[in-house]
């Protein structure tokens, strides 16, 4: 199989993925220590977890950001990892990451309900993946990046809890496993690009007097870019 239409194919998976979405994201995207939403703005009872609108019952377009967006990530994941059989992984969790974005940035909340199980769900698939032949990846170093990052930020998370929430934390243990599974440089690279690239965010909203040093950023997108970063080279270069 050539590698075109692998990554086509896994943007039409990330398209369908991504356009049902919002009701999730809507639904999740409320502050600490309250319930899912249950209804919309009009008080229209939303029930289930997947739609192209937030609200069945509104008249809403459905936007087009999300299942864009999980396309695309869908499309460089494949091109990177090519038919490998951690590919399927990749593609699954990919969906997860983008709407744990979308709900960090509108309310700086990452549920426990999407990361601990992500998490799990990483380590047990990428297991499955290291017993198939043609895989390109080291199922314990994923384990030893997951805890290893886990740890981390729990650690960052306890000396300073304004600056990094216990959400990143749990979140750590997902994006070490996918990092760990291309071994150590993998995990090293995508923490730093995650860590630059937050703190380049948070420079640069100070320096347009849109934040002081003191003000808390949801960190969630930084961590999932870095590790889609890390993941994207340690992908490539197996493959190559």
């Amino acid at each position: 199989m050539s590698d075109a239409p692998v990554w086509a194919a896994a943007a039409l998976w990330g398209a369908a993925a991504g356009a049902v979405l919002p009701r999730a994201a809507f639904r999740f995207a409320v502050p600490d220590d309250e319930p899912w939403r249950a209804r919309c703005p009009d008080g229209h009872a939303v029930r289930g977890w997947l739609g192209r609108t937030a609200c069945p019952g509104c008249p809403a377009p459905a936007r087009l950001l999300l299942p864009v967006l999980t396309a695309l990530v869908c499309a460089a994941l494949a091109a990177a990892t090519g038919p490998r059989p951690e590919l399927v992984v990749w593609l699954l969790l990919a969906p997860v990451g983008v709407l744990l974005c979308a709900v960090d940035v509108r309310v700086r909340r990452l549920p426990d309900v999407l990361t601990l199980p992500s998490a799990a769900l990483a380590l047990a698939l990428l297991g499955l993946a290291a017993l198939l032949p043609g895989h390109a990846g080291h199922w314990p170093t994923a384990l030893y990046g997951a805890l290893a990052l886990g740890a981390s930020y729990t650690v960052l998370h306890l000396v300073n809890p304004a600056g990094m929430g216990f959400g990143d934390a749990k979140l750590a243990l997902g994006t070490g496993a996918a990092l760990g599974w291309y071994g150590w440089p993998t995990v090293l690279l995508g923490t730093f690009a995650a860590v630059l690239a937050g703190a380049l965010y948070g420079g640069a909203l100070v320096a347009v007097r849109r934040a002081s040093r003191t003000t808390g950023v949801a960190f969630g997108p930084f961590l999932l870019g870095g590790t889609l970063v890390g993941v994207l080279i340690g992908a490539y270069r197996a493959l190559s």
